[in-house]
Order: structure tokens, then C-alpha cells, then sequence
């Protein structure tokens, strides 16, 4: 298994994420959130890296991503930033810290200054005034669509979304309404593949898909699922990449490695990964 050194890796930026679309070529991301883990994610030559508010489960604790504060999400930020000289970093904007365009604006700010590279919300159209505002400000915004964590109480429970003929075509108008507004990414989450299939081949701006097929130009998951670290039942979506392909010795180098080079090459997500 070949590491690759990340002092020769020129930076992930986006133009380079809408090259890698325009050929074809996947594009990773796993989920981090301090700075051993993002060095090891160099060295790897993971792609892209999301601070997600994940971590108020799988750090913290919590039942859901919803207690996850502004100042948490900058203090992770902050640390994967000091390790990373390569990924591309995003940041989540958590539970209602968008809700205004003000505390949009303030918390974006907050999280760029962090050293973030793109920030990251959840929802539809309703989102089209904070994406072109930002965009306006010089501020990159990945749209996360389908199953969004931050409205599980809405939905009633991690569910598979847009399976109906109606629930599809909202959100297809959802990502032409926010690409329109100036998004600069599209991330769907639990959707059929053949819907993420039609979103990735329709819109011009990079989609990552995490339980959306393997018809995407990216693939993510969250850093401790694929490392088979679960305080709950693993979703239909989870490889644990530290067991495959034999590599069972806690080397984790290896199982970034390995997930880095099976989005590369497509093999991940396979059919049993796929809505």
C-alpha cells in the first residue's frame, strides 16, 4: 500500500474539485475533527475534508447534532486547520445558526476566520437569499440536500429521501434554485442513486454523495464509521475500511489510504452501500 506525502500535494481548492468533475475523476472526503487525525488524512491524500457537526455524536455524545454550537464548530475547525496543508476544508454550520441572514453572515464569518474553505447548510430553496449573499462575500457555500440530521425531528426519524416521483422533483428545482443563487457544491445524503445520478450529471458544481450511489463526483463518510468505531447500529451506507481487505492491525494510515484509493477507482460505494 503506497502513502502518499502530503508536503508534495498541492492544495485542494475547488477550482481543482471542478476539474476532477470535468474528467470524471472522484474526489474523497472523510469527516475530522482535530489535528493528529487530519495529518494522518495528508499523508493519505484524502481530498476533502468536512468539520462536520457530526461530532456532537461521535465526540460528545449527544443523541442527535442538534446541541452542537458555533463555538464548537470553530474550535474543531481550528484544529483540523493547523494540521492540514493539502484537503479542501468545509465547515457545517449547525442547528439554527442560519436561521437569519444576520447570524448567517456572522456565524460564516466565524468559521472562515477558523479556517474553513467552504461552509456547509442544510436545506432547500429557502436557502437561495444566505447562498447569494455569502457567495457575494466571498464566501463558498456546500448545499447539503435529502436527508439533512439537523431536521431529523422534522422527518421523524433517519429516513431514505426523495423516493416519491414529488419528493424528487423538489429537489431537483431545490438544487437549480440554489446552484442559480451562487452554491458552490451539492451534497445529498440518503437519496436513491438513481436521483443523485440525475443531480450529478445535470448541475455543473461538484456533488458528494453519502449514501447516494456511486454516480457522484464524491464520496463521504464520517471518520469513525468508516473506522468501525460505532455507538450505534452502522447505517446501510458503512464500510469499515479498517477490516478490509485484510487490515485488521489498527493501522489507520492504511484504512484512510485504502478508502481514499476505493473512491478513486469506484469500487466504494458498491451496490450493498446503495439506496
Amino acid at each position: 500500500m503506497t502513502y502518499l506525502a502530503p508536503n508534495h500535494q498541492a492544495p485542494i481548492t475547488l477550482s481543482t474539485l471542478a476539474k476532477y468533475k470535468k474528467v470524471g475523476e472522484k474526489f474523497s472526503c472523510l469527516t475530522c475533527y482535530e489535528a493528529s487525525f487530519a495529518h494522518l488524512m495528508g499523508q493519505a491524500g484524502i481530498d476533502t475534508i468536512l468539520v462536520g457537526d457530526s461530532l456532537g455524536m461521535v465526540v460528545q455524545g449527544q443523541s442527535s447534532t442538534l446541541p452542537v454550537t458555533v463555538a464548537d464548530m470553530v474550535y474543531h475547525t481550528q484544529n483540523v486547520a493547523r494540521a492540514n496543508s493539502h484537503a479542501l476544508i468545509m465547515t457545517d454550520l449547525p442547528f439554527m445558526s442560519y436561521a437569519t441572514l444576520t447570524d448567517a453572515v456572522a456565524n460564516a464569518r466565524a468559521v472562515m476566520q477558523a479556517g474553513a474553505n467552504v461552509v456547509k447548510i442544510e436545506g432547500g430553496s429557502e436557502l437561495a437569499e444566505i447562498v447569494q449573499v455569502l457567495a457575494n462575500n466571498g464566501v463558498p457555500t456546500c448545499v447539503h440536500l435529502g436527508l439533512t440530521p439537523q431536521s431529523v425531528n422534522v422527518f421523524g426519524g433517519y429516513k431514505v429521501q426523495g423516493k416519491t416521483d414529488a419528493q424528487a422533483e423538489k429537489l431537483l428545482k431545490d438544487c437549480e434554485i440554489l446552484v442559480n443563487a451562487g452554491a458552490s457544491m451539492i451534497l445529498l445524503e440518503c437519496v436513491p442513486a438513481s436521483l443523485a445520478k440525475t443531480v450529478t450529471e445535470k448541475f455543473a458544481v461538484p456533488v458528494i454523495g453519502i449514501g447516494a450511489g456511486a454516480d457522484t463526483d464524491g464520496q463521504v463518510l464520517v471518520m469513525h464509521d468508516m473506522l468501525g468505531v460505532y455507538t450505534r447500529k452502522p447505517a446501510k451506507f458503512v464500510k469499515d475500511f479498517l477490516k478490509d481487505d485484510g487490515n485488521e492491525t489498527g493501522d489507520i494510515l492504511g484504512a484512510f489510504v485504502n478508502y481514499h484509493n476505493s473512491v478513486k477507482n469506484g469500487s466504494f460505494p458498491s451496490i450493498e452501500h446503495t439506496f
